[in-house]
């Protein structure tokens, strides 16, 4: 039986009317405190390894070792990375969230 490509596009255009709602599940606290704490961890683990890359950045510059200065800038980068990352993941999320949703 042929459908019409009309009607398939009506169907995938058909809104299920759901939309996020806080407080629907309960453990949504619970769940929102060990998220924050993974990220808090996240945070302190890449002030480590920044802390950790500076150093091995340094130490390779005054000794003359090209390959693990290198290395401590990447990883000086890397770290940065990824606390810009960890700081701007709720924002981020809530960004394209709230852009998502005025898809039509």
């Amino acid at each position: 039986m042929h459908v019409p490509l009309a009607d398939r596009v009506i169907q995938l255009a058909y809104d299920p009317g759901i939309t996020p709602k806080g407080g629907g599940l309960p453990g949504l606290s619970v769940l929102k405190s060990v998220v924050s704490s993974i990220n808090l961890f996240g945070i302190v683990a890449v002030v480590g390894a920044l802390a950790v890359s500076l150093g091995v950045w340094a130490w390779g510059h005054h000794t003359g070792g090209h390959q693990a200065e290198a290395n401590g800038k990447k990883g000086a980068m890397v770290s940065a990375g990824a606390a810009l990352g960890l700081g701007a993941a709720n924002g981020l999320v809530a960004f394209f969230s709230n852009l998502g949703s005025q898809i039509q």
